[in-house]
């Protein structure tokens, strides 16, 4: 009976904001996988080499980094939705000059400019979900919200390539220029909901934080558990999903179509373990024990891959339900944050902790690849499992004891 008051309870306006915010996220995620698919093409066409195009990464990285504390402060001044619309145009509008310009330079600066649009994702989506979403829906939001991420990323490569075929690289930037405006059109046509329908109790003020208050909120030793925590999955993540095949390759001359088939199998897996988590987070309080569960599962049976070579069948399996377990995690994470986040600075928090991928995001391939050229392949899945194992450090020492809802 619980459930059928918790469904009924979201109002359509709330429905549509939050299906809009997903599709956002879903953008997010379909950018920045732009550059991938197409390395070749754009090569090719400024006749640079493979560390001067990288180049646009690194920049479009360190911008986000450095620019999303501030811009989720800025959240909780002026409101996450405008942020979301200005950040979401400015992003579409610089892939699409990246696509038009014919110059290598202004490349490299519209990659720095979708930097700026790519710090608002996080902290205004996460405002908006956690204002507008119901308390009993808040796990399988978060999780509806992660997997949209997951879907952007998964479209992307198919979608841009058959775009390049047809009208060139210029033309698949272009293209996704266009798909990330008509998604800012439909956000834009929804209007954030008002205070006097349901849940409006749930959803605190709009913060006036000054700068000094908002240092001390993000660095109390909860926020910082959580910034460690993003970063920790990310190097764990990142660095196994890119050298998954070759490492497999190296250790166990696992054939190339068998080890992308258990890559396959882990990111799949990944994406429908959300799914699971987000269901299990709406039914349970006991969000960091979630968390340190599917880490160490993840962690062990990294390491048994690490120690063991598996039949093809099983190998496939085993990364299949890894990648599930961890992506169970991801709903829970996202509610232990919000756990320790003061009313009114859901911006700030979630755009100061996000931080933890791009440093994550950095420093995962230079690791995991000074492992692969020094000859130690094992050492990929060691330290993968290592990092998944220290991560509940920070799951354990932050919320042990504390009852999240």
């Amino acid at each position: 009976m619980t459930q059928a008051i918790s469904v009924r309870s979201i109002r359509p306006a709330e429905s549509r904001l939050i299906a809009a915010v997903c599709a956002a996220h879903m953008m997010s995620h379909y950018y920045m996988l732009l550059l991938a698919p197409l390395f070749v093409f754009v090569r090719a066409d400024f006749k640079v080499s493979y560390t001067e195009l990288a180049l646009a990464l690194t920049v479009f990285n360190v911008v986000s980094g450095l620019l999303q504390t501030p811009i989720g402060f800025l959240v909780d001044r002026i409101g996450a939705r405008i942020v979301l619309i200005v950040g979401l145009a400015v992003a579409s509008i610089a892939y699409a000059i990246a696509g038009i310009a014919d110059s290598y330079w202004v490349f490299v600066a519209m990659y720095g400019l979708a930097g700026v649009g790519n710090t608002v994702f996080h902290p205004s989506d996460y405002s908006l979900l956690s204002h507008h979403a119901p308390k009993p829906w808040l796990g399988q939001v978060f999780a509806f919200h992660t997997f949209a991420g997951m879907l952007g990323s998964a479209i992307a490569p198919a979608t841009l390539l058959t775009m390049q075929a047809y009208f060139g690289w210029r033309g698949a930037y272009v293209g996704a220029s266009i798909f990330g405006l008509v998604v800012l059109l439909a956000l834009i046509a929804q209007p954030e909901p008002k205070d006097d329908i349901p849940h409006s109790a749930n959803r605190p003020a709009r913060a006036h934080t000054d700068v000094a208050a908002a240092w001390r909120i993000i660095f109390t030793p909860a926020i910082l558990l959580n910034l460690g925590y993003f970063m920790l999955t990310s190097i764990m993540g990142g660095g196994l999903n890119t050298y998954l095949v070759v490492a497999l390759g190296a250790l166990h001359a696992t054939p190339v179509a068998v080890a992308n088939m258990a890559l396959t199998s882990l990111l799949a897996m990944n994406a429908l373990g959300v799914l699971a988590g987000g269901i299990l987070a709406g039914r349970t309080t006991r969000h960091a024990l979630v968390a340190a569960s599917g880490l160490m599962i993840g962690g062990v049976v990294t390491a048994l891959v690490g120690l063991f070579d598996f039949h093809s069948v099983g190998l496939v399996l085993l990364m299949g339900f890894s990648g599930f377990c961890v992506g169970a995690t991801y709903p829970s994470r996202d509610m232990l944050v919000r756990a320790v986040t003061p009313p009114g600075a859901y911006g700030l928090v979630f755009g100061f902790v996000s931080v933890g991928f791009n440093i994550g995001a950095s420093i995962a391939p230079i690791i995991y690849g000074a492992l692969m050229d020094n000859g130690m392949p094992r050492g990929v899945f060691f330290l993968s499992a290592a990092v998944s194992i220290l991560c509940i450090s920070t799951v354990t020492f932050g919320f042990s004891g504390r009852k999240t809802v």
